[in-house]
């Protein structure tokens, strides 16, 4: 996977009027969430930004808010590529990967953002774009190669995640399709349903007409 370097600041003015005065300048807020997991009550210091979150059982969850340029995060948001995202907070680097986005529902530009820290040890779950390679046996007897899922969740430490999870189809048949259960990956747990069809070689009106006129011959 890709990393994406990206500056960013500590927010401390929280609120609606705060939010919207940091949109009126070109900014975004950003939560990075899946920070460190502490015993409560909590004796240390937050950092600025930080703020603690009950999460149950005794246990806190420190996130962080942010804030990012929208030129920032634009090579980020509009491509289908995923990456790993290197935060630089105040010359602190986090690693995160993006977790989701809220769009303004008429304008369609960027009203939040929240990221997910990641680790070496700790899988995270991330859909990765899905890509089809070689020349399916369906295709070559007339059939038409159709791919219905564009991505797949998997779940790994987020160095195992790769750009793209690259599927052969040499040997896919006519009217035959290739579920998520027969995928494997290295170092990945797929996280979809099973039965889940990926892709499949439909048959067409040609094949069609050539099965039939190849029974009728018999």
């Amino acid at each position: 996977m890709k990393t994406f370097k990206l500056a960013a600041q500590p927010r401390t003015e929280l609120g609606k009027k705060a939010t919207k005065a940091l949109r009126s300048q070109n900014l975004i807020p950003v939560v990075l969430n899946g920070g460190e997991i502490i015993n409560l009550p909590f004796t240390g210091t937050l950092k600025p930004g930080e703020k603690l979150v009950e999460i149950g059982n005794g246990k806190g969850l420190v996130t962080t808010d942010l804030v990012v340029s929208n030129d920032a995060v634009r090579k980020l948001i509009y491509t289908p590529d995923i990456f790993a995202i290197e935060l630089d907070l105040n010359g602190e680097k986090r690693m995160a990967v993006l977790k989701d986005i809220q769009f303004h529902p008429v304008k369609d530009t960027i009203l939040h953002i929240d990221l997910l820290e990641v680790n070496d040890n700790k899988p995270v779950v991330v859909e990765v774009p899905v890509k089809l390679e070689g020349h399916a046996e369906g295709v070559k007897a007339g059939g038409k190669l159709s791919l219905s899922m564009k991505k797949l969740k998997v779940k790994a430490v987020y160095t195992a995640i790769p750009e793209r999870l690259i599927i052969n189809v040499d040997n896919l048949g006519l009217g035959k399709t290739l579920q998520v259960g027969e995928l494997n990956f290295d170092n990945l747990e797929l996280m979809n349903a099973k039965n889940a069809v990926v892709c499949a070689v439909q048959l067409t009106r040609a094949a069609r007409g050539a099965a039939a006129a190849a029974a009728a011959g018999k």
